[in-house]
């Protein structure tokens, strides 16, 4: 891994993108350097074929302990109760949001499968991050929180959505307003996340789990993801069409074509990504 110091440390090995969340001394709360390089990272990656699978992590004892609670500060003291901060625009701070959320679309919708490894405490928009990965796998110190309500926020990078997804309105509703903090085994227990392991294999258990999906039928679990996307929110005849013409797109690929044939021959089949 590059020992450069930027907030966002980037490596690429056995077929996976790891993408390293770098500012312990904030417990990788977001920066724009931070988002903005996870929108180019993801941005490429869902179009690389030498990418088969994508784990997000932060360094030090924390995942993503969500937004700059000082930056907050500091922006509210240049702006005084109320208004515009430092003359920017509501319209401004709305689009800003919504520049950062591109993150949690990226990671739910590009066409690989995204791997959250939660070191530590995951809150407020680094919740969202958390929660839009196909995959999240804690270590037995992780800690959760929507957090929003302890600095008067309402919620962004798609924690509301997600998190209602997973354990449903109402437990979402009591996550949300009364902004608990919940250990890894609660998370597993309500299904925030797929495995707890102990914290010093962590890095070695995401590492053989991303090997696996990076080793797989890439082009077909990218259909696969758009599927179970696509059932959140559609009936199922449009699903059916839906997985029609992907089944029937990934029966020309080669990986289907070694896997029946490895069936055949009872081994392992070599999956290419093609």
């Amino acid at each position: 891994m590059s020992t450069e110091q930027n907030d966002l440390l980037v490596e690429r090995r056995d077929g996976v993108l790891y993408l390293t969340l770098n500012r312990p001394d904030r417990l990788n709360a977001l920066s724009d350097q931070i988002i903005n390089g996870l929108r180019e990272q993801l941005s490429r990656a869902a179009t690389d074929a030498e990418v088969g699978a994508v784990v997000v992590t932060g360094s030090g004892r924390g995942f993503c302990a969500g937004g700059d609670v000082t930056r907050m500060r500091d922006r509210n003291e240049a702006s005084g109760q109320g208004g515009a901060a430092n003359g920017v625009s509501l319209e401004k701070r709305i689009a800003g949001t919504r520049h950062g959320e591109e993150v949690s679309v990226l990671l739910h919708e590009i066409p690989k499968v995204t791997i959250a490894a939660v070191n530590g405490p995951a809150a407020g928009a680094g919740l969202g991050l958390c929660l839009a990965c196909d995959f999240r796998i804690a270590s037995d110190t992780a800690r959760f929180g929507t957090a929003f309500a302890r600095v008067g926020y309402s919620g962004d990078f798609g924690g509301s959505y997600f998190l209602t997804q997973i354990v449903g309105p109402a437990k979402a509703r009591e996550l949300y307003f009364l902004a608990e903090i919940i250990n890894a085994d609660e998370a597993l227990r309500l299904g925030i996340v797929n495995r707890v392991v102990p914290a010093a294999s962590l890095a070695s258990e995401v590492e053989a789990f991303a090997r696996r999906i990076a080793s797989g039928p890439r082009v077909a679990y990218g259909y696969m993801k758009g599927n179970l996307n696509a059932a959140l929110n559609t009936d199922l005849r449009t699903l059916l069409d839906r997985e029609a013409v992907g089944q029937a797109l990934t029966s020309l690929t080669q990986d289907h074509k070694e896997a029946v044939k490895a069936f055949l021959e009872k081994r392992e089949p070599k999956f290419q990504g093609r």
